[in-house]
């Protein structure tokens, strides 16, 4: 057979079983992962044993291991699916995302007022499933624009929370919590809990996060204006996971949601007491475009995030 014949009954497919069977170095597993049977992995072997000459995967005691032959042949494999995956996308003759061959960079911008532990551990299962993938974190602060970094591609995902998300964008909610407020343990609101009414709340002084884009006030601010209401504001900060420090060394309220108190209250003097006011939860989502919504790699990205805030999820 000459070279051209042989390459001519090549395909993507067949570099895929080729792939998946030396890095599981089984044909069941090989299987498995390929969601197909061991029969027809066996025949996709028989084909490129044929295609290349060796073996490529031969029995060593009680397991298999590949040959030097299919060893040298797996970085042009892995090159050839990655070129696939960027020029076809992920449906492209039925190949899928694949995390554990993925090099590309995920850009996301976040806050960090859902919860102290969430981007540790979106971070580590991502380059758990993915460790070829590349993570940018971004700060959502008010000099960003990021329903324009999503237009233009420069962001795959925005986490937050609004009181309405932007009508342009795809959104996933993430989950919603309850607001409370956090206060140092020696704070009026601890050790006179009657005292505590909206009066006294709303003259408090008050740590906020700084808004995500000028002349915002923020979700709670937002709704006590609809409410015709308005809070002492003494401190704002873009450190939002340093507020309950704050908190801890002063008579600051920081008024968010449980989730995110929670984590601090056996860590520092502060405690989460009622809020006066009854706010609506905070509804925490993710918002991606149009130009990654059909995208294997994204919809892989957003199940991560997804998975980890279902995960850290703790009970109101």
């Amino acid at each position: 057979m000459t070279g051209r014949a042989a390459f001519d009954k090549i395909e993507l497919y067949l570099v895929r079983v080729f792939h998946t069977v030396i890095s599981e170095r089984s044909i069941s597993r090989a299987a498995l992962r390929l969601q197909t049977t061991q029969p027809a992995v066996s025949a996709q072997l028989k084909r490129l044993r044929a295609l290349t000459g060796d073996p490529l995967l031969v029995r060593a005691g009680h397991g298999m291991v590949p040959t030097p032959a299919a060893l040298a042949l797996m970085a042009p494999a892995s090159d050839l699916l990655r070129s696939a995956q960027l020029m076809f996308g992920s449906r492209a003759r039925g190949l899928e995302f694949d995390p554990a061959l993925a090099t590309l960079t995920f850009r996301i911008a976040a806050s960090d007022w859902l919860d102290p532990l969430f981007l540790p551990e979106l971070v580590g299962r991502i380059k758990a499933a993915a460790p070829g993938v590349g993570l940018e974190l971004l700060p959502l602060t008010g000099e960003y624009d990021y329903r324009q970094g999503l237009a233009r591609a420069e962001v795959d995902l925005v986490i937050g929370n609004w009181l309405e998300p932007p009508g342009e964008l795809h959104l996933g909610q993430l989950l919603a919590d309850e607001v409370v407020c956090l206060v140092a343990a020696d704070h009026p609101a601890v050790r006179n809990p009657r005292g505590w009414t909206a009066e006294r709340y709303l003259e408090s002084e008050h740590v906020a996060p700084t808004p995500l884009h000028p002349g915002a006030r923020g979700v709670i601010d937002d709704w006590l204006a609809v409410q015709g209401l308005a809070r002492n504001v003494a401190v704002r900060t873009p450190h939002f996971g340093l507020a309950p420090m704050m908190v801890s060394r002063s008579h600051l309220v920081l008024t968010t949601g449980r989730q995110f108190c929670s984590r601090y209250v056996d860590a520092l003097p502060v405690r989460i007491v009622r809020c006066p006011l009854r706010f609506p939860p905070l509804a925490y989502y993710q918002l991606w475009h149009e130009l990654s919504h059909h995208a294997g790699a994204g919809r892989w990205l957003r199940e991560q995030v997804r998975g980890v805030a279902h995960s850290i999820a703790r009970p109101a």
